[in-house]
């Protein structure tokens, strides 16, 4: 009974285990197989062809485009998301009147669906009858419609803006948290101390945010990065495919030319890519003090023996 009792939490989760396994293991070994095997358009595998496909994919121009147009488009939007959110976090973490309203306003856009702002932007930036050409015109910064979507520079822009738009009410959130945990004791000792706000900000808020920056930066990226609605919705990857990411390429290949193994292969190289950043991500942001993360350790022993003796 002991033995069946010491084993008890494994035998309740392992259903879940297993189901997790199954549904997220099985896709990606289906993905990694067909990226081994050449198969038709229907998905049926015909034969082996060992790394064929991505020689097939590492030789195409527009993949290795696509490749640096996701590294601009994830570090883009992932960073001006992070820059914008943490004083936009600051903010609604103060004590004013109507701080309900405006955390409410932050995350409206977070209950829209990722399509449907995708639509309603597409309608804004639209050449003929667009609000935004309208607004220019109006306010005389422009003379005629522009079509926004038709050039590659502005229309690529345009998406990031977007991208860090629809991703801030997210990371918002994470930052809100983070400081809410922070206590105000420590802000009124450096107030007694003389400290200026950017010091307050350097040496309190920054350090005892860093673990939800690590959450917002890995979460975004894994978000950002995958993003298929805004930019297919938007620009379908065009104009010549200068507004390409991965996902949408691989989408490309799959159901537009019917090419399933290169879409495979163009996949696997994503998943690795996701992998490779989180490992060197995590080595960077890991505890380089670990003598001082275990002396706090032992003094946070101490105090809760104290405690308990106490009692």
């Amino acid at each position: 009974m002991k033995r069946i009792g010491k084993f008890s939490p494994y035998l309740l989760i392992a259903p879940s285990f297993f189901l997790s396994v199954f549904v997220i293991g099985y896709p990606i070994f289906d993905v990694v197989r067909m990226s081994l095997f050449k198969v038709n358009r229907f998905g049926k595998l015909q034969k082996f062809n060992g790394f064929g496909n991505f020689t097939k994919a590492f030789s195409d121009d527009v993949f290795l485009q696509t490749i640096g147009q996701t590294a601009i488009w994830t570090v883009s939007v992932v960073g001006g998301t992070v820059l914008l959110s943490i004083p936009i976090a600051m903010i609604l973490n103060e004590d004013f009147y109507g701080r309900s309203v405006a955390r409410t306003i932050i995350l409206l856009p977070w209950a829209v669906s990722l399509a449907m702002t995708a639509v309603v932007w597409t309608w804004v930036v639209n050449g003929d009858f667009g609000t935004l050409n309208m607004t220019l015109n109006s306010l005389g910064l422009m003379d005629g419609n522009y079509v926004w979507l038709a050039n590659a520079d502005a229309a690529f822009t345009i998406v990031i803006l977007i991208g860090i738009l629809v991703s801030i009410p997210f990371t918002v959130t994470i930052f809100l948290g983070g400081l809410t945990s922070i206590p105000d004791t420590l802000y009124e000792a450096a107030m007694t101390d003389g400290a200026s706000g950017w010091k307050r900000f350097r040496y309190i808020t920054m350090p005892l945010l860093k673990p939800f920056t690590q959450i917002a930066v890995v979460l975004n990226v894994i978000y950002v990065f995958n993003s298929f609605p805004l930019i297919w919705i938007m620009t379908n990857g065009g104009p010549a495919n200068q507004t390409d990411i991965l996902i949408t390429y691989v989408y490309k290949q799959a159901f537009r030319f019917g090419k399933l193994d290169k879409a495979a292969a163009g996949s696997v190289v994503m998943f690795a890519m996701l992998v490779i950043f989180t490992i060197l991500y995590f080595y960077i942001t890991r505890d380089k003090h670990p003598a001082a993360k275990k002396a706090k350790d032992a003094d946070d022993a101490v105090l809760e023996d104290l405690n308990v003796s106490k009692a």
